[in-house]
């Protein structure tokens, strides 16, 4: 069983520990736990890993946040992963910081890196792992929060979330979605 976990993000390290990175991140973090490396391939960073008889690809799109559409396309055709065993990992601003919430389908909700992957993939039905990175900015700076990096009181949280975050991938993987949302989704 072959799966593709697309972490969201922008490259260059101006956006490296920004809130819209988060899915970047939360792949950093379990290739540090898990022992395995990002190589730049075509149209992403690319790693793979077998855990408990699964191929899991890992990509970080490198075609920025809002054409991400185009390297899970690529990846998904590439790899003949079907779309049900995709998952993507995204910045929400519409959840508290930290909170984390595993969806099996859904609109775009505003947010570009998805409304591009919904136009690529011409459809809503795919998984997606919403991590919350709060919504507090005045109206009309939405792209200087998202671009903004962590606070410190953030950063101090962050790994707990992050190893969350991991913990629903790999469980994705495992178990499926449905259950996933089981277990973590509160």
């Amino acid at each position: 069983m072959k799966y593709l976990i697309a972490g969201l993000g922008n490259i260059g390290p101006e956006y490296a520990l920004t809130r819209h990175n988060i899915g970047f991140m939360t792949l950093d973090r379990l290739a540090a736990q898990h022992d395995f490396r990002f190589s730049f391939e075509r149209l992403a960073y690319t790693a793979e890993w077998k855990h408990k008889g699964r191929q899991i690809h890992f990509i970080k799109p490198t075609t920025y946040m809002n054409l991400s559409g185009k390297a899970i396309r690529y990846y998904m055709d590439t790899l003949k992963i079907p779309i049900e065993n995709v998952l993507v990992i995204v910045d929400e601003l519409q959840l508290d910081f930290g909170t984390l919430r595993l969806k099996p389908k859904g609109s775009h909700g505003g947010h570009n890196g998805l409304r591009n992957i919904e136009e690529i993939l011409g459809t809503q039905t795919y998984a997606r792992l919403r991590f919350g990175i709060g919504s507090d900015f005045p109206r009309g700076r939405q792209v200087e929060y998202v671009l903004k990096a962590f606070t410190d009181r953030e950063m101090d949280e962050l790994p707990v979330f992050l190893d969350r975050a991991g913990d629903i991938t790999l469980s994705f993987c495992t178990s499926g979605v449905q259950q996933t949302m089981n277990i973590f989704n509160q």
